[in-house]
């Protein structure tokens, strides 16, 4: 396969986990934690709102679990319109996409909504040589499972004692 010939429907990841904007950062890390995920895109409804990173999640964590379970995720978006990608996208332009915004992932969207997510890695994987297509022989995508996790974070209890 030849890396000039590849395109974003080709090395993209199809099988996401996603989050909610009003989903907390709490709930994020822990999706993140869980999945072994670098990139979570914030979805509302089949719209792409960003793509929250690990290192975006780290710079604005502050306070414990209390203050990371009381604000969304929508108040750790970037400013600006997220790059997006369509599938028949060259894989060269995906790179320039990202180079041009400072950005190591982009999503992979249709008019059903995001479809898959195009990052570095996949990049670096398919300039090695070391990808398999996303999609089939007859050009058909492969199936979108989109994960949507809600988890309750439990917080610690205050068993200290009232004394009166």
């Amino acid at each position: 396969m030849n890396v000039q010939t590849l395109t974003a429907g080709q090395v993209m990841s199809r099988v996401l986990v996603v989050v909610k904007p009003e989903e907390s950062p709490l709930m994020a890390w822990e999706l993140m934690r869980r999945a072994g995920v670098h990139h979570l895109p914030v979805v509302d409804g089949r719209y792409v709102l960003g793509i929250l990173t690990r290192e975006r999640l780290a710079a604005t964590w502050s306070g414990g679990p209390q203050e990371q379970s009381s604000r969304p995720v929508r108040a750790l978006l970037g400013p600006g319109p997220v790059p997006r990608v369509r599938r028949d996208t060259p894989l060269s332009r995906v790179a320039a996409r990202m180079l041009d915004a400072g950005c190591d992932a982009v999503p992979v969207v249709s008019g059903e909504g995001l479809v898959g997510l195009v990052t570095a890695r996949d990049v670096l994987a398919a300039v090695a040589g070391r990808i398999e297509p996303a999609e089939g022989p007859a050009g058909e995508p492969g199936e979108v499972m989109t994960g949507m996790f809600h988890l309750e974070p439990v917080l610690p209890h205050d068993n200290r004692q009232e004394t009166t």
